[in-house]
């Protein structure tokens, strides 16, 4: 069994993906306005990530589920993904996506791009439409930092060798936990705080980021 060496995961709204999945499908039920207020709101942090996700959903019953086929013709995956990730591979590493979104909307993308763990929120269904609910337990900055940290363990992946990167304050936690914990285009709150910035939507650049860390951290002595 090949060596696992490190490990990235990153959101995918705004990071990923140029677009907020939600926000699509709100757009979709006629509620688009308010939907993308209260993301907004959400990604810059002040708003609790759970409490605006359950209101958000809730604006959303009563929409079909062959919507989704559609909404997933309108995602842009960001330029750079398909490079970062395939180079990662080749240097054993694995890629994980976490994310508020929705596994209905995330899995197909992550399917095409060769993602090895993929953890997102599921949207509750009732007859062929949503019920304005969330199953389960929702992803919250919490959860996108343990999902990190479990993967790690599970991967026998030291936390040196992680590398998170998101764009909204949800990304936070996880961004600040990583051994390289990257902004993505991010939002002022998260730019501030990460140690590392990318403001150019491409994510080959984490290959320029990971190469740099590697140096650097070579060069140290003990």
């Amino acid at each position: 069994m090949k060596e696992i060496t490190g490990l990235l995961v990153m959101d995918v709204d705004g990071t990923l993906i140029r677009q907020e999945g939600i926000d699509l499908l709100a757009q979709v039920a006629g509620v688009g306005e308010k939907v993308a207020k209260i993301t907004a709101q959400a990604m810059n942090g002040k708003l609790d990530f759970a409490t605006s996700l359950e209101a958000r959903v809730a604006l959303l019953k009563g929409l079909e589920t062959s919507i989704f086929p559609k909404i997933l013709e309108q995602i842009e995956v960001t330029p750079g993904a398909d490079r970062l990730i395939t180079e990662l591979h080749k240097r054993s590493y694995k890629v994980g996506l976490v994310s508020g979104g929705f596994h209905e909307v995330i899995d197909p993308i992550a399917r095409s791009l060769g993602i090895d763990l993929v953890r997102a929120n599921r949207l509750q269904t009732s007859d062929g439409r949503l019920t304005g609910e969330v199953l389960g337990e929702i992803v919250t900055p919490e959860m996108k930092k343990e999902s990190l940290l479990t993967w790690a363990r599970e991967n026998h992946v030291p936390r040196s060798q992680t590398i998170a990167m998101g764009d909204g304050a949800n990304d936070l936690l996880m961004i600040e936990t990583a051994g390289i914990g990257i902004a993505f285009m991010a939002k002022p709150i998260v730019a501030e705080r990460a140690p590392y910035r990318i403001e150019k939507r491409d994510l080959s650049l984490v290959l320029e980021i990971l190469d740099k860390y590697r140096k650097e951290t070579a060069c140290i002595s003990y």
